[in-house]
């Protein structure tokens, strides 16, 4: 599943993942600005510590928002924060702002994340298989975010894709994010990309664009 190759206008929904780090939109426009072909975006935010989608969708600011029109809205959910410890309440809410979406004539990616300690009713793979089928439901792209961090820690397990807390983001971890939302949303490699954070080393740069890449791809050839 595709989107417009060229994308300008991007709305990001979620709670602290999207926003921590200075916000994983606003390293998909660096990443953006700096590729072999530079892209000029704008990359807007509605997010809310702690709250899953079912949460954003009870507030009029995101409402408000995506009615302004974009070209995409990422959505990212927190699976783990849902009190019924099902992914039933990812479904109907995802499904309601992609409608929602479609109605102000823009499209939806969905933003995958990540299990944690904290609340660990719910694994890393029923999280993908979840994002898989409501992706494959609503013929949306699905950024697969969390099995990008599994695949870099399996190959350097010493760069930590979470912080201390164990549940946010290192700048490591909102820097491979941004990677592949990158990589999803225009459908290209973020190798040779010449951004990167303070923290963050041409060389793990290098190696986090490459797995970005790399997990992607892989999503994608087996729909």
């Amino acid at each position: 599943m595709t989107t417009a190759k060229q994308p300008r206008r991007l709305l990001f929904v979620g709670d602290s993942f999207t926003f921590c780090n200075g916000g994983v939109g606003n390293h998909v426009r660096e990443l953006a600005a700096t590729a072999k072909v530079p892209k000029t975006i704008v990359a807007d935010s509605e997010t809310k510590g702690g709250a899953t989608l079912k949460i954003l969708y009870g507030r009029q600011s995101v409402h408000d928002r995506i009615r302004d029109g974009y070209d995409l809205v990422i959505l990212q959910d927190d699976i783990p924060e849902f009190r019924e410890h099902t992914v039933e309440p990812f479904f109907e809410y995802a499904g309601r702002f992609d409608e929602e979406i479609r109605k102000a004539g823009s499209r939806t990616v969905l933003f995958m994340a990540w299990p944690y300690e904290r609340l660990d009713w719910v694994t890393l793979t029923e999280i993908a298989q979840a994002h898989r089928e409501l992706g494959g439901r609503l013929r949306i792209p699905v950024a697969p975010v969390g099995l990008a961090f599994e695949r870099a820690l399996a190959i350097r397990p010493t760069l930590a894709m979470l912080g201390p807390d164990k549940e946010h983001e290192s700048i490591h971890g909102t820097y491979l994010a941004a990677g592949v939302i990158y990589a999803t949303l225009f459908q290209e490699s973020p190798a040779g990309c010449t951004y990167h954070p303070e923290g963050v080393s041409a060389d793990e740069a290098a190696f986090l664009q490459h797995i970005a890449w790399e997990t992607v791809r892989n999503w994608q050839e087996h729909k």
